[in-house]
């Protein structure tokens, strides 16, 4: 690890993890909004001021080539747009083999878990609410975060994608493909431990949601830093990201049962998909690639 990755993980983590402790000190509480987003989009910003602090006051070098925020659209930003939503119909798919998990399109297991913090009358009414829909929630869910994920949910997401994809794939790339990703996907994991720990997408289990959501990054990182490095620019990754940040909810909108370590696209349902994916990624790179990423063909052999 040289030098200016050093720094910027120390920059990232600082920031990030100090922000994440003023907030809880102040007596943040992470399921209060709209306190919970703003913190929650500054610490996603946390890692390019590690880039800006490497790159532009140490190196003094050009930022967006060394990052990779190029606008040179493809055919694979359009699979990163919609592939995060194949991955969260996925988990809901697998979370559906586990037992005491039930398919409820009346969407009970949400109800059920609003009557934990609600009055029953309003949870009543939202009921009724939903009952009166003409469309869905499930259609709406799909639109919604797919339109979010390509532009204010992209635009979160890139704080992140600069760092991770960025800048550290960038200065990792020489271990090869599936270290420089999974070895990212590890720090990325371990940089959510805060959040996690004050209730971020495992509030039923925080301690332990830090070692799933660990596993959970390093299973997507491959996944994400595939997407970016066919796409060519991180770009594409930060729509990936945020697409999947929007459409996470429909690997649980209709489904009863189960806990936050099994259901969902960070439970372990979510787990078997990703490691899924990545079997595919494998498998297309092998034998489909005109121009494989994990194993480049020698001059002789490129098609």
């Amino acid at each position: 690890m040289n030098r200016d990755v050093r720094l910027f993980l120390g920059v990232t983590f600082g920031l990030s993890w100090l922000l994440a402790l003023v907030f809880r000190l102040a007596g943040g509480e992470w399921s209060a909004a709209p306190a919970t987003a703003v913190v929650g989009v500054a610490y996603m910003w946390t890692p390019f001021v590690g880039v800006l602090v490497v790159r532009v006051r140490v190196r003094k070098a050009p930022l967006c080539a060394h990052i990779g925020c190029g606008f040179d659209i493809n055919g694979w930003w359009f699979a990163g747009w919609l592939l995060p939503v194949v991955l969260a119909v996925g988990a809901f798919g697998l979370a559906l083999l586990l037992p005491g998990v039930e398919f409820s399109p009346e969407m009970d297991g949400i109800f059920n878990a609003m009557a934990r913090y609600m009055p029953v009358e309003e949870v009543m009414a939202a009921r009724e609410s939903v009952s009166a829909m003409a469309v869905h929630p499930f259609v709406l869910v799909i639109t919604s975060g797919l339109l979010a994920g390509a532009t204010v949910n992209a635009l979160a997401a890139f704080g992140e994608e600069s760092g991770w994809r960025g800048f550290l794939y960038t200065e990792l790339m020489p271990l090869g493909f599936w270290r420089a990703s999974l070895a990212i996907g590890l720090i990325w994991g371990v940089w959510h431990a805060p959040l996690i720990l004050m209730g971020h997408n495992y509030p039923e289990h925080p301690v332990a949601g830090v070692f799933m959501m660990t596993a959970f990054c390093t299973l997507l990182s491959p996944v994400i830093t595939y997407i970016r490095v066919k796409a060519g620019s991180t770009v594409a990754a930060a729509i990936f990201h945020g697409t999947l940040n929007g459409t996470v909810g429909l690997a649980t909108l209709l489904l009863n049962g189960g806990t936050d370590l099994t259901v969902g696209v960070t439970g372990a349902a979510g787990l078997v998909a990703l490691a899924l994916a990545d079997g595919c990624i494998a498998l297309y790179d092998a034998k489909f690639a005109r121009e494989p990423v994990i194993n480049p063909r020698t001059p002789q052999g490129h098609i």
